[in-house]
């Protein structure tokens, strides 16, 4: 599976633990440039930081053939996609709903961090519960409600049918 990914769901995942669920779920991730700038700032979290300083194999920076800045999604949104689109990339891992809108536009299959999560708990990656409470603890900005109403979803669907 190609899989491309934008800032956020490393940025999530380093906060929380879980960046060693990528590789599990899809192998090789494929990122622009300007997506290693972005994680690079000094401004990123101790664990943001230390999962770049550490970057795993199978984290791969991939420039793209030709650079195009997509209306008012910043660089690295624009990159992600373009690198997506360039590829014909099979998911494109964006969160910001802006970029998320453009993607689709452009007829990419997409997921976010909390997708990632829901996909990792299904191959029993992770607990689910506990990574949607380590969410909270953090500054990502996904509602609490709609953690636990993903939550009730994802053990409703477990539930042996009647």
């Amino acid at each position: 599976m190609l899989v491309v990914a934008d800032t956020s769901p490393f940025v999530v995942l380093a906060n929380i633990n879980q960046t060693g669920i990528l590789p599990a779920l899809f192998g090789v991730v494929l990122v622009p440039p300007q997506i290693i700038a972005e994680l690079s700032k000094p401004e990123r979290s101790q664990p943001t930081r230390q999962f770049l300083a550490s970057r795993p194999p199978r984290l791969l920076e991939r420039t793209p053939s030709r650079f195009q800045r997509i209306g008012k999604l910043d660089v690295g949104e624009s990159a992600a996609i373009g690198l997506a689109m360039e590829l014909k990339a099979d998911l494109l891992l964006i969160d910001e709903e802006r970029g998320r809108s453009v993607a689709r536009n452009y007829g990419l299959h997409i997921t976010g961090t909390i997708g990632v999560l829901e996909l990792a708990a299904e191959a029993k990656l992770l607990d689910l519960a506990a990574a949607f409470a380590a969410i909270k603890l953090t500054d990502f900005w996904v509602s609490h409600d709609f953690l636990d109403e993903r939550l009730k979803l994802f053990i409703k669907s477990k539930e042996p049918s009647s």
